[in-house]
Formats: C-alpha cells, sequence, structure tokens
C-alpha cells in the first residue's frame, strides 16, 4: 500500500508544544544529557554506494542504531533520558531548587530517585532503555512485555535489574495493563506512545531521539532530499520527520513513513484521515514495529510533515537483514534486527515501482537517509532468520563491534 498525505494539516506549521519539544534547543539539551551517560559516543553514518549505484541515485546515508549506548537500538536514547528527566524534575520538587544533570549522582537526587518507580510496556528495546535508565539514577523499574515478546529480551531488560510482568496478549494490551497497574501503585508511565491525557512523558521520549539526527546531519555532506523511516506507533517517524522540518525548514526531505503490512497503524491512520486502531491478526516479523494503535502526539506531528506513508511484506524485512548481511558491491556490511531495515525495505519497494519512484520525484540527483533502528537484539532470531550469528557479520566490517552485541 502506498498512500500520499491528503490529511487538511497536511504542511501546517506544528502545534507550538511539538515544536517546543522536537527544536534545535531541545535536541542541543538533549546531546548534553548524552555527555553524562556512560558508553556515550555517536554511533556511525554508514554509507552505501553500491546499494545507491543500483538504485539510480546519488547517495544513500544509513544512521546504524545498532551502536546505541549498549542497547543496540534508537531506543536507548528515548526511555532512558526521559527517565532521568522525571527523576531530575522529582529531585527539584524534593529540594526546592533547580538540579542539573551533572548533579544527576548526589546522595540527594539518588536519594528522590529511591522513592520512584518507572513502568512502561514494550516489545523489548524501549523496556530495555527504561530499565538502564532507571538502573543508572538508582530508581525502581516494572516493565511490562507481552507474549510475543521473546526469552532472550526479556532476560536482557531484566538484567538491568528490572521487575518484569508478563500480559497475555499483544503489546496494545500491555500498554493498557501497565497503565492500569502503575495508577493503581502509584508508578511514573514511562511510555513512548501517547494518548488524550498522556503526551508529555512520550514527547521526551521523542525528543531523545533527536540526537541521531543531529549526529547525521553533522556528518552528511549536504542534507538529505529523502527519508524513509520505519514507524511503530510512530515516534521515531515523527521525532526525525518533525526536527527536519524545524531544522531544514523549506529544504526539509521528502518524508516517507514506513509500516509492516500486518501492523500498518499509521498507515491505515493516514488512509482514514484520523487514529485507527486496526485489528491483531497474524503477527509480523518486525517485531518491534508490532503496533496496533498509533501514537496520539506522533501521529498529530505526522500529518504535518510526513509526505507518504506505505506498507512492507515479511520477504521484505527478511530479505533487507540478509542484503545488509552480504552486501555486494564493496559496500559494509550492516547488522539489522527484523525491525532494523525496513526503511530500506520501504526504499527498495518505491525505486522498484516507476508510480510511486515519480510520485516521491526520486531521481539520480536523490540523496537517501536512512535509520537501521536496531542490531541483533535478539542474536537467536537473527541467526534462525540470516543463517549465520550475528559475530559472523561484524568480522566483515571494518566498523568493530557493534555495542548491542558487546
Amino acid at each position: 500500500m502506498f498512500l500520499l498525505n491528503t490529511h487538511p494539516d497536511y504542511k501546517k506549521p506544528l502545534d507550538q508544544a511539538d515544536a517546543e519539544t522536537l527544536s534545535v534547543a531541545a535536541a542541543e539539551n538533549v546531546e548534553r544529557h548524552l555527555t553524562f551517560r556512560d558508553n556515550h559516543a555517536e554511533t556511525p553514518l554508514v554509507e552505501l554506494p553500491g546499494l545507491a549505484s543500483e538504485f539510480g541515485v546519488a547517495a544513500i546515508h544509513l544512521k546504524d542504531e545498532g551502536y546505541r549506548l549498549g542497547l543496540g537500538s534508537f531506543k536507548a536514547l528515548g526511555g532512558a533520558y526521559a527517565v532521568i528527566r522525571l527523576v531530575l524534575e522529582e529531585a527539584e520538587r524534593k529540594l526546592g531548587r533547580a538540579i542539573d544533570v551533572s548533579e544527576l549522582q548526589l546522595p540527594e537526587v539518588r536519594a528522590a530517585a529511591r522513592t520512584m518507580t518507572l513502568a512502561c510496556a514494550t516489545d523489548g528495546n524501549h523496556g530495555r532503555s527504561v530499565a538502564q535508565g532507571a538502573q543508572l539514577v538508582g530508581a525502581r523499574a516494572a516493565i511490562f512485555v507481552h507474549s510475543g515478546v521473546s526469552d532472550e529480551r526479556v532476560a536482557a531488560i531484566a538484567s538491568y535489574g528490572a521487575d518484569m510482568i508478563r500480559v497475555d496478549g499483544t503489546y496494545d494490551d500491555s500498554i493498557r495493563q501497565a497503565a492500569r497497574i502503575a495508577e493503581a501503585s502509584g508508578w511514573t508511565i514511562v511510555s513512548d506512545t501517547s494518548w488524550p491525557g498522556y503526551e508529555r512523558i512520550p514527547g521526551l521520549v521523542m525528543q531523545g531521539y533527536t540526537a541521531l539526527i543531529r549526529e547525521a546531519l553533522r556528518k552528511m555532506p549536504v542534507p538529505p532530499t529523502h527519508v524513509f523511516i520505519q514507524s511503530g506507533v510512530g515516534g521515531i517517524a515523527a521525532a526525525v520527520a518533525g526536527h527536519l522540518a524545524i531544522e531544514l525548514g523549506d529544504k526539509r526531505p521528502i518524508f516517507t513513513v514506513v509500516d509492516p503490512a500486518r501492523a500498518a497503524c499509521i498507515v491505515e491512520t493516514a488512509r482514514a484521515g484520523h487514529l485507527v486502531t486496526v485489528a491483531h491478526g497474524e503477527p509480523t516479523v518486525m517485531a518491534m514495529l508490532e503496533c496496533y494503535a498509533p501514537s496520539l502526539v506522533a501521529w498529530r506531528i505526522l500529518s504535518r510533515v510526513a509526505d507518504a506513508f506505505m506498507t512492507v511484506d515479511e520477504e521484505d524485512a527478511i530479505s533487507i537483514m540478509k542484503r545488509l548481511a552480504c552486501p555486494v558491491d564493496g559496500d559494509p556490511a550492516v547488522v539489522a534486527g527484523e525491525s532494523g531495515g525496513v526503511g530500506l525495505a520501504g526504499l527498495i519497494k518505491a525505486v522498484s515501482d516507476p508510480t510511486i519512484k515519480a510520485a516521491l520525484r526520486v531521481d539520480k540527483y536523490s540523496r537517501i537517509f536512512l535509520v537501521n533502528t536496531e542490531g541483533a537484539t535478539d542474536s537467536s532470531k537473527y541467526k534462525e532468520i540470516v543463517g549465520f550469528s550475528p559475530a559472523t557479520i561484524i568480522a566483515r566490517t571494518s566498523l568493530g563491534p557493534s555495542a548491542a552485541l558487546a
């Protein structure tokens, strides 16, 4: 499925609150916060000249978030950042003064953190970030996981000291259960999706993602003309699209949101023109994108600054994992998890269809920006799909061991 944005709000300015959340000043503050994180380093921006030549475009740049903060996905930027912000705010309330991130390890700040329980629902990566953030500041984490989350991903979250709570059903079921129990228990929900009356904290999570865009823009010789970003509830797509719209204005790239066909809540919302919850059917291999209801804030942003919406199929995602693992024409190997390369899958589908290619104005001058949103966060699943272990792929690239696999 492919849709151009026909929403009445398309190309209107961002809502003031969203513009502030994704502003340049806010993004710079995120980057400052990162300087106080252990293991912080900018993730690689990988150039893929072989694929660019094959697709007839000028350049393809892939931001590889499989290296991020030891967690192996872009989610490391969001949940932990929101946790830190919330703990600093709680310390300010209790101490009666402004608290800077540089004071995060002060005994009185950690004492405030110990009174807090941060909770969330997760497919795997967001919960790992919230749990890591809670451990960093000395707070408790309670992470809700649905029945489709693999044991390996559950163990990775639990390794940060989080209390794990299994929920029957889907990701959306786990969101509702987390919200109910958190309210009854006095816990703070740190969700990467939003709903009426709950917007600020998901906004902080999205704000954390802006760091990857700032890093990429500094490394690219010129800004991209096109962006293809995968979407679960919409947070990463909205963060990238919104920040680029603010940063580049009229020169912003043509932005396409890519959904799994089996969990296309953003695409169906775009088609309907309002928030849509899609029916839960057969699970998708793109496990980190298996979301059936979009984020309110994310859709509000995407309705204004996304240009197109499309779906990819199961075989598209699997094919991209294998293609990035075994590249041709001298491109470096990239370890992409089941959801990591979905933006690239969207690009391939677009350039293979003359109608979509023309609608998006992709040509020999196009400069494409993509994000590998996760490495092999479930190494067993990765090996099952690709045919060999992530370590084998890493040995083929000069980038060195991925933090996702360290």
